[in-house]
């Protein structure tokens, strides 16, 4: 089921069970944070999106953790389970030709589906409602206040749309946004990702770069700003694709750019790539404060709204927070991907103790020395997994979301002075602990079992496990036992 927006999720998550309405009056500063992190790292049947209804000084309701359950952020995508990600992009990328005329037609369907995913651009939109060019003030917004070292209030769950100056390439990211004044932003799009690469080539340009900012919207866009899609893949195509239909689009009032028209919300402005101001501390999903640092910034022009809106946002900190499931749902969505160019790849897990970048653990089918060293360098290689610090390789029949497990197959199975592998290059910009910013080293762990043609010294050992007779009869006479 694909939602037209944001308020047809949120009815759907009530109507399930999955939203609490909170009618008490609430600070955005850190009361908002405090709350969410409680409820999100409860018991799972207390998990459940948050609508703030009064929150201090607005009359915008604030919509917290829609998305911090893999139940929600299955409902989110359309799915039941996120692991339908991976089947549906694993059918879309099976290139061989069907056999029966039944299957070439269903063939057929599937490429329809994508050519039916482009932006269906309207003239009037919900986000439009209310227009605000005269005097726009973000001091009308709920923006939280999150951790109590923050250097400020934060938006954290945006859509930042922004072109190529050059191609008109479209690029939508998630960035955190830094409130310095009531009509400017702290841009933290950090060096690897789209936006940053669009700011460069309007510097070389000498010349602003507009910038839109939507909050809000259908499940689907918001989570496909999140989404490390390659250089020239527009999000909103993406996006379309997984709702079945494409996004309306409409062009923002004072700047040429598109934005969903379903958005509740929308920031119109430009940066300037010659300006920089200190962003940060902020309180990240590494579980530290990142580092303050000079970064872009974004001038409001004008403020486009719906009469009501809802404001959304999430928190991140020490792991698992909401943004977990977000990158949950990439890992299913990119698995297949990953296959189609590592045909040796079985499965993968990014969890969340290893925040998405600082653990990567692959199970692979190897047939050959040196195997899990090729999976390393080309994962490595691959867009944003260069930013992987460590890749632990397991072989094909371990399960790599048992964290158990993993720990005792890559602890028993490693000689350090063999299977470990240090290579050093781009880090995440949020990384604490690298050498330098944006640079240091990576670790990779071969823990698949070894055999002669791995050149050991020694025979591997066999596996404990009970004879089949043996557990055949003890579940047979398990009632006897009186256990």
């Amino acid at each position: 089921m694909a939602f037209d927006d944001l308020r047809e999720f949120v009815a759907h998550l009530e109507k399930h069970g999955q939203l609490r309405r909170v009618r008490a009056r609430v600070s955005r500063d850190l009361e908002i944070a405090e709350i969410t992190d409680r409820v999100s790292k409860g018991r799972s049947e207390g998990n459940q999106a948050l609508l703030f209804e009064q929150v201090d000084g607005f009359d915008v309701p604030v919509l917290i953790n829609a998305f911090g359950s893999p139940e929600r952020m299955a409902a989110a995508l359309g799915v039941e389970h996120l692991h339908d990600l991976s089947a549906r992009v694993a059918k879309l990328l099976d290139l061989r030709m069907p056999g029966s005329l039944f299957d070439k037609l269903r063939k057929l369907g599937d490429l329809f589906d994508v050519a039916k995913a482009g932006p269906k651009r309207v003239r009037s939109a919900p986000c439009q409602e209310v227009i605000e060019t005269d005097q726009p003030s973000l001091a009308r917004l709920p923006i939280l206040r999150c951790w109590p070292g923050d250097a400020g209030r934060y938006i954290t769950l945006p859509l930042v749309f922004t072109r190529d100056p050059v191609t008109g390439a479209r690029n939508v990211g998630m960035y955190r946004l830094q409130v310095h004044d009531d009509r400017t932003l702290g841009m933290h799009w950090q060096t690897h990702k789209g936006s940053a690469e669009h700011e460069r080539v309007a510097q070389e340009q000498g010349k602003p770069m507009e910038v839109a900012i939507a909050l809000g919207g259908d499940p689907v866009s918001i989570y496909s700003g999140s989404a490390p899609l390659p250089p020239g893949i527009d999000e909103m195509v993406f996006a379309g694709w997984l709702r079945g239909a494409g996004v309306p689009m409409v062009a923002c009032k004072t700047i040429d750019l598109e934005v969903p028209a379903e958005a509740e919300i929308v920031l119109e402005g430009f940066v300037d790539p010659a300006e920089r101001r200190l962003e940060g501390p902020f309180g990240d999903h590494t579980g530290y404060y990142s580092l303050a640092r000079d970064y872009p910034v974004f001038h409001l022009k004008a403020i486009t709204r719906r009469k009501q809106p809802i404001y959304p946002t999430t928190i991140v900190g020490r792991p698992p927070q909401e943004d977990y499931w977000l990158g949950k749902a990439t890992e299913r969505i990119f698995l297949p991907i990953i296959r189609l160019l590592l045909p040796e790849v079985v499965d993968m897990n990014m969890p969340a103790e290893g925040i998405f970048h600082n653990l990567v653990i692959v199970s692979i089918k190897k047939r050959y020395p040196g195997q899990a060293r090729k999976v390393m360098h080309a994962l490595w290689g691959l867009g944003l997994m260069m930013l992987a610090k460590n890749i632990v390789v397991v072989s094909e029949h371990v399960d790599v979301h048992n964290l158990s497990e993993v720990a005792w197959r890559a602890t028993g199975n490693i000689d350090p002075s063999r299977d470990l592998l240090i290579v050093d290059g781009p880090a995440d910009d949020l990384d604490h602990a690298s050498v330098r910013h944006r640079f240091g080293g990576k670790l990779g762990v071969d823990a698949t079992e070894k055999s002669d043609m791995d050149g050991i010294g020694q025979s591997w050992p066999e596996e404990i496990v009970m004879s089949e007779e043996i557990r055949a009869l003890v579940t047979r006479r398990w009632q006897e036992y009186g256990l």
